[in-house]
């Protein structure tokens, strides 16, 4: 039996509807056709917005956020962020070896540093680094920055790549502090899979983690997966724990202008 291209789309909308993933194998063997077919109707369905492609088939359109320029995202949510980045900054303590990645709310922890003592950040952070530096000048902490190396990103003011994750293959870290893109069902994203990588490799050589994430982020899904809440030692917010989200509500820290609850 041979299907019109409209009653394929037909098949492959329902079978999504009972099932979570389908495969494009299968799919080309309910409907005898060649898989280059089915993928080529993947590919109409998803530009339509009606499935989101995955590797070997396809799952229920899920919307995936582009990320802002690092400049303008700067702006958003801004004193949330700062906030947040205050918090942060007073679980430093003096003689921590830690790591920070690139993001628009890890990059203010330094402006909040004082009278910490021989600390060394590390970072692939160029816009933290540059922070981290001035509170050395200024006296609010005494230490050293270093930037890792790698391929520079001007849109992110970052650095990353094969030879950042050598490097930091190579570190341990008393304490990681980590941005995200968005946290879903348990799982926290990012946007960049290069920076995912730096994220996730800081998270491994580190004794405990800091997510850093403000409420826009809650319920959110962007590219690629950096860790699972469980990894974090410490959420850091603006709003409390949603109430779905109650196993890992001793682990929610909520920060209130200078104030935590």
């Amino acid at each position: 039996m041979t299907y019109a291209k409209i009653e394929r789309f037909e098949f492959i909308l329902k079978q999504l509807e009972i099932d979570e993933k389908i495969i494009v194998a299968n799919i080309a063997e309910e409907l005898q056709v060649a898989p280059e077919t089915i993928r080529r109707d993947f590919d109409e369905l998803e530009q339509q917005r009606l499935l989101t492609r995955v590797h070997g088939g396809a799952v229920k359109y899920t919307h995936v956020r582009n990320e802002p320029v690092f400049l303008r995202k700067l702006q958003m949510q801004k004193e949330a962020k700062r906030n947040i980045a205050r918090l942060a900054a007073r679980r430093i303590c003096d003689g921590d070896t830690i790591a920070v990645d690139t993001g628009t709310t890890t990059v203010h922890i330094a402006d909040f540093l004082l009278a910490v003592d021989d600390i060394t950040v590390v970072t692939n952070s160029i816009a933290a680094a540059v922070q981290f530096n001035l509170a050395i000048e200024e006296r609010r902490m005494t230490g050293k920055v270093i930037l890792l190396g790698g391929t520079t990103n001007p849109r992110q003011s970052s650095v990353a790549g094969a030879m950042t994750m050598e490097v930091l293959g190579n570190m341990n870290f008393d304490k990681a502090f980590i941005s995200c893109g968005g946290i879903s069902e348990g799982i926290v994203y990012d946007y960049d899979l290069d920076e995912s990588l730096i994220s996730k490799k800081m998270i491994e050589h580190s004794k405990m983690n800091f997510l850093l994430a403000d409420a826009s982020k809650i319920n959110g899904k962007s590219f690629y997966q950096i860790c699972h809440l469980e990894e974090c030692s410490d959420i850091l917010c603006d709003v409390v724990c949603p109430v779905e989200w109650q196993a890992y509500e001793e682990k929610w820290t909520v920060c209130n202008g200078g104030k935590s609850e």
